[in-house]
C-alpha cells in the first residue's frame, strides 16, 4: 500500500479542500449542522493554508488536517490544537489519518510549540484509538456535551507533550 504524502496546503487547493470537508461531513465527528449551499470558503480569515497540512494519494487529495491555536491568549501560545482531521471515504484504511496526525505532531513541534491537543467526540472509536496509539491522552471529558441525531455524545479532551 502506497504512503500518504503529507504536504502543507496552498491557496489552489481551497475548493478541493472544500468539497472534501463536505463529503466527509458526519454527525460522528461534527457538532455542526450538515453543510448547505451556498457554500461558505473553506478558508478563512482565522485559518488559511498555512493552518492545514495535506494528504495525498497517487497525486489525489485524499486528507487534510487543521493545525490551530487552542485560544488567542499569549500566555498559551505554548500549545496547538488539531481543529479538523478529514480522510476521503476511498482512503479509509491507508493510514492517511496517521500520517497527518504525526505530521501535526512534527509541525507543532517545528512552530515551537510544548503541547498538542485535541477534541473528539465520544462516540468516534476509531478517532480516539488513533489518536491514542500516536501518544494522546483523555485529560478530560464533558459528559453528554452534545445531541446530535437525538443521543447525547460526550466532548472529550485529549492532549500530549510534544
Amino acid at each position: 500500500m502506497p504512503v500518504p504524502y503529507i504536504r502543507h496546503a496552498a491557496l489552489d487547493d481551497e475548493e478541493t479542500l472544500g468539497r472534501l470537508d463536505r463529503a466527509t461531513w458526519s454527525t460522528l465527528h461534527s457538532v455542526q449542522p450538515p453543510p448547505r449551499p451556498p457554500y461558505p470558503p473553506f478558508y478563512t480569515e482565522r485559518f488559511g493554508p498555512r493552518d492545514h497540512l495535506v494528504a495525498e494519494l497517487g497525486g489525489e487529495v485524499v486528507g487534510y488536517l487543521r493545525l490551530g491555536f487552542p485560544t488567542s491568549l499569549a500566555c498559551n501560545a505554548h500549545v496547538r490544537q488539531i481543529q479538523g482531521l478529514a480522510v476521503s471515504d476511498g482512503a479509509r484504511g491507508a493510514g492517511v489519518g496517521r500520517e497527518l496526525v504525526r505530521a501535526a505532531v512534527r509541525e507543532a513541534a517545528r512552530l515551537g510549540a510544548r503541547r498538542l491537543t485535541l477534541r473528539v467526540l465520544g462516540h468516534n472509536t476509531a478517532a480516539r484509538k488513533l489518536y491514542e496509539s500516536e501518544g494522546f491522552v483523555v485529560e478530560g471529558v464533558l459528559p453528554e456535551e452534545f445531541l446530535l441525531d437525538g443521543e447525547y455524545v460526550d466532548d472529550v479532551f485529549m492532549g500530549r507533550a510534544l
